[in-house]
């Protein structure tokens, strides 16, 4: 499998840096089914569970272009849609267990045809894309239209796949709809908008004072307009957000970070801007790749592209897709409740506030910002290889997300595979995204397997000045634990407890 993608100046500024699952337009399911005669089952591509993840991934980039950057309630959208999803094809598989959707029987054995399982899964997706995504409504009704299918059937028969579909994706809604994530905005203690704190979280430190260098502290970023702001901690209170399939959120919480005045945390700070200071062309592209750029689908939707190249490159069914994107998911979901345990738990520092405090009034080589390079700086003047507009994550850094989250999701594709081998790879532009007057030739990364795949994201937060290593290293840790945990549970649901579990031991 081989995508390449090669960016211009301009469109590296207004596109997506990632890998790019571009989907050809579909006919409606009563054209499909008049190809089935002639080339079989719809595979890849042209399954309908391949072509609703492509909606989703639109929904989650015009998100994120409308709300910013908010990975942790984007990995809940992308979970819930597809359990909704999940949850109404089981009633048309021999063996599968729904997660929500109860008291709705398994269909007869005739009933379970091909037709009936892209009829129920459209529904659900119809229905959860439209709870999560309501600002594209139109987008996911002409999806359904072209479909040959009714987007105005609200049916909750559930003797019919319409019925099932829409029963599984109101139940999974229902059921979520105070799970702690504050989806409306009327947990005690909000301020009344969705998703909004109710911890009453305030950090120890200010963008202006620093008064306990082991805790994070907001920085400044440019507002685009000549002016500046601090953002706050995004959704610190998201470790008490109910898990999909894990126990608890703290259920595998690792332990603490090094703290300033050790050996290691003195070691990790230096590592940081030496490898910041000695960035390769390549190095600056993975930051950028794995960093996201504008219209970003962060780091849930990362590896739901990701996941779509497998399917692309295995000839992935219907069934294969609905399994392989709710167990994904499902890691990528819990697995941002789990990182948020412990970074709201430990409240750790971030690189820019610990390069900051170790090498104040020294020389040290990093980079300038745009335009400017790499060059020789005092160590309080030191910055991540990043814009102006986004200079580092909002919210405190042990352990970090991106490590977990592909650590996870990674673990997850390697366990449903039963194969790390991944082979993609993407062309891209170094430096568009962060110093698009300073770029380099084309070059490409390639991703030969899963496991080395979610490493490369990893130590991309490093390079980038995002994180220490210990970061990186208990992030992806985590990932694993909790995608081994919700593997486990996922062979339950669809009626494998006793097969591939060596897996996990290897």
């Amino acid at each position: 499998m081989k995508l390449k993608l090669t960016f211009s100046v301009i469109t590296a500024v207004f596109l997506l840096a990632v890998i790019s699952c571009k989907t050809p337009q579909k006919e409606s399911l009563s054209l499909v089914e008049n190809q089935k005669a002639i080339h079989g089952e719809p595979k890849g591509e042209d399954n309908i569970a391949y072509q609703w993840a492509f909606m989703v991934i639109e929904g989650t980039a015009n998100d994120t272009e409308m709300f910013k950057p908010r990975p942790t309630v984007s990995s809940r959208f992308l979970g819930l849609i597809f359990t909704s999803i999940f949850d109404a094809w089981t009633r048309f598989d021999d063996k599968a267990t729904p997660l929500y959707l109860k008291n709705v029987e398994r269909r007869p054995e005739n009933e379970r045809t091909l037709k009936n399982k892209e009829i129920a899964v459209s529904y659900a997706a119809y229905r959860a894309l439209r709870e999560y995504y309501y600002s594209d409504s139109l987008m996911f009704i002409n999806k359904m239209k072209e479909l040959g299918l009714d987007p105005n059937n609200k049916s909750l028969d559930p003797n019919t796949p319409e019925g099932i579909g829409n029963l599984a994706a109101k139940t999974v809604i229902e059921a979520r709809m105070h799970d702690g994530s504050n989806q409306i905005g009327d947990m005690e203690g909000s301020n009344g908008k969705p998703y909004s704190d109710y911890t009453g979280y305030k950090p120890v430190n200010d963008a202006d004072t620093n008064v306990d260098i082991d805790r994070w502290q907001p920085k400044y970023f440019s507002d685009g307009k000549g002016g500046k702001f601090a953002p706050g901690c995004l959704t610190p209170f998201w470790q008490k957000v109910k898990p999909l399939l894990l126990n608890t959120s703290d259920q595998f919480r690792p332990g603490p970070p090094p703290m300033v005045g050790s050996k290691q945390m003195a070691l990790e700070v230096k590592e940081v801007v030496e490898l910041q200071s000695n960035l390769t062309p390549e190095n600056k592209a993975l930051v950028e790749f794995m960093r996201d750029g504008p219209k970003s689908v962060q780091q849930a939707g990362h590896w739901l592209k990701f996941s779509q190249e497998v399917s692309k490159r295995d000839n992935h069914t219907i069934d294969d897709d609905v399994k392989m994107y709710f167990l994904v998911e499902s890691v990528a979901m819990d697995g941002f409740i789990a990182c948020w345990d412990a970074k709201m738990f430990y409240d750790s520092a971030r690189p820019y506030a610990l390069v900051h405090h170790y090498y104040k009034d020294e020389d040290i080589t990093g980079w300038g910002g745009p335009d400017k390079g790499i060059g020789t700086m005092k160590g309080q003047d030191w910055r991540p290889y990043s814009p102006d507009v986004f200079l580092c994550p909002p919210f405190p850094s042990y352990v970090s997300g991106h490590s977990t989250i592909s650590g996870g999701c990674a673990e997850a594709l390697k366990l449903f595979k039963g194969d790390d081998t991944f082979g993609s790879e993407v062309e891209l532009i170094p430096g568009a995204l962060t110093e698009p007057n300073n770029l380099g030739a084309p070059i490409t990364l390639k991703f030969p397997t899963f496991t080395k795949t979610a490493e490369m994201a990893g130590i991309s937060r490093v390079m980038g000045g995002y994180h220490i290593q210990a970061d990186n290293i208990e992030g992806l840790e985590l990932g694993r634990k909790v995608a081994r945990n919700n593997y486990k549970k996922y062979l339950e649901l669809i009626g494998e407890k006793n097969e591939n579990l060596a897996q996990l031991n290897q």
